[in-house]
């Protein structure tokens, strides 16, 4: 079954999940966002949206009535479509770690929550994500799909890989390949074997290429959908895999097995 782990729900799910169809993928992880880049149809609304985005990345605050709304928006696509969607849960950005658990409880005792992500720490403060971390542990290990692009950095995604290895049951996933460090991303990774790239938005091929021939068992398909298409991220993953057997791990095998874990 080809996953498609990274993409935020957007104002359209059923067109959405119709593009899925097109690349293939036959379920697709939907997070929560609180920016809409694809209901933009001039250039400064799209300029309003990625400033909006930039503040998101860049750590600003999400007040907890902001992300119930943008968990609805995904709940309620997973009602529409069951067949072929998964979710992960979000949280508001600077929740403390005592309510952590009751935050994330009613939304991971649905059984179409399976994660929990994208989890976006400010640049430079990636071990905010520890109480995180717990809250998957204490849940038997569900995935963490956290933010790899800038404006994190290179000391972030060397935080990612500590933590993942103070939380070996976690399957820790860098979102979008770890932006311009994809290269330093696929040697901590061989490292520390519960810390998962997310294919999505790759700069370059060889990146792709590089990752799944170092970590075949820790690259996970994904789209970034709307910052990426679902389509051109599946002719990425398959211009850059030439082992049929590579690629499906990479779009099948798995996210699968972490589901199972």
């Amino acid at each position: 079954m080809v996953t498609d782990v990274h993409a935020h729900v957007t104002a359209d799910p059923a067109a959405q999940l119709a593009r899925a169809k097109q690349a293939g993928v036959d379920r697709t992880v939907l997070l929560s966002t609180r920016v809409h880049p694809e209901r933009a149809r001039t250039l400064d609304e799209v300029r309003s949206e990625f400033a909006r985005l930039t503040a998101v990345i860049g750590g600003a605050d999400a007040a907890a009535d902001e992300v119930r709304a943008a968990m609805d928006e995904v709940l309620r696509a997973l009602d529409a479509h069951p067949d072929a969607t998964l979710g992960f849960a979000s949280m508001p950005s600077l929740l403390r770690a005592e309510p952590l658990g009751e935050w994330f409880e009613p939304y991971l005792s649905r059984p179409g929550i399976v994660g929990i992500g994208e989890v976006t720490p400010p640049p430079g403060q990636a071990a905010r994500i520890e109480p995180v971390l717990g809250v998957s542990a204490d849940h038997g290990g569900i995935p963490v799909l956290v933010h790899g692009f800038a404006p994190n950095t290179l000391d972030d995604l060397r935080t990612y890989a500590a933590l993942a290895a103070r939380y070996p049951s976690v399957p820790l996933i860098v979102g979008a390949l770890g932006g311009f460090h994809a290269l330093e991303l696929v040697e901590l990774a061989a490292e520390r074997p519960n810390l998962h790239i997310d294919l999505s938005s790759a700069l370059q091929v060889f990146a792709v290429a590089a990752a799944a021939r170092e970590v075949p068992d820790q690259c996970l398909f994904g789209s970034n959908t709307p910052y990426g298409d679902v389509v051109a991220a599946r002719h990425t993953v398959e211009a850059a895999i030439a082992d049929p057997a590579v690629r499906t791990l990479v779009l099948e095998d798995n996210f699968q097995r972490i589901l199972r874990a």
